[in-house]
């Protein structure tokens, strides 16, 4: 693919994603074809990613574009589930968490708990997506409320429903524990719905990156427009 070829996905339509073309190539895009006479008057471009290329982890669709107007069009373009984590022990898995909800256009991630959180895992994703950070589980449980968002809790626990089976809500937070001891009391009890992911082999729980993963997707089957997905 050439560089005029995949400044294309910007405007709107194009041939496909810059990153699957030939392996081992750089990922993204060189400098916009034909120099500043040549460059789009849209706002959401960034100059300078006009001028010297743009290699960042972004689909071809927001290619130049500024770091704002990315966050912005997400915004606009989320759905209505949000995704909570417990941060009690400084979880390592609330980048993937952060990285999977933006892949699948969460409204907010919420970190509950310790404010610091390890962004390796979520691969810049945290500079376009949502995060908001709450003290405790009440804090989070105020905002579902002020929001109309009812408390989903994703934990492997007696009484819990099949996710595979449950009837998810189209508003909601979709509310996880940290790896190991899982959801704490105070998030068990703030749920107005627990669901659990079927599992049958021998160990004891999933990743909890991975049953985000899982719980987001039941979500995008059960309500997402896929017509709307690149």
């Amino acid at each position: 693919m050439t560089d005029v070829d995949a400044a294309q996905p910007a405007d709107g339509g194009g041939p496909g994603p810059t990153e699957w073309t030939v392996p081992g190539a750089p990922v993204g895009v060189g400098p916009w074809p034909g120099g500043p006479a040549a460059w789009p008057a849209d706002p959401r471009y960034d100059p300078e990613l006009l001028a010297h290329g743009d290699r960042r982890n972004v689909v071809d669709a927001y290619r130049y574009w500024r770091r704002e107007a990315v966050a912005a069009d997400l915004a606009r373009r989320a759905h209505p589930f949000h995704v909570a984590i417990e941060n009690f022990g400084h979880d390592a898995n609330i980048g993937t968490v952060v990285r999977t909800a933006n892949a699948f256009a969460a409204a907010a991630v919420h970190v509950v708990g310790r404010r610091r959180w390890n962004r390796r895992g979520a691969m810049v994703t945290d500079r376009y997506q949502t995060v908001h950070h709450h003290d405790d589980v009440a804090g989070l449980t105020a905002f579902a409320a002020a929001h109309e968002l009812r408390v989903v809790a994703v934990d492997n626990t007696p009484g819990a429903v099949r996710l595979e089976t449950a009837s998810l809500p189209r508003a909601c937070v979709l509310l996880f524990g940290q790896e190991g001891p899982g959801l704490t009391d105070a998030a068990r009890a703030a749920a107005d719905l627990t669901v659990s992911v079927a599992q049958f082999g021998s160990t004891r729980s999933v990743n909890a990156g991975v049953a985000a993963g899982i719980a987001m997707h039941a979500w995008i089957r059960a309500h997402a427009d896929l017509s709307a997905a690149w």
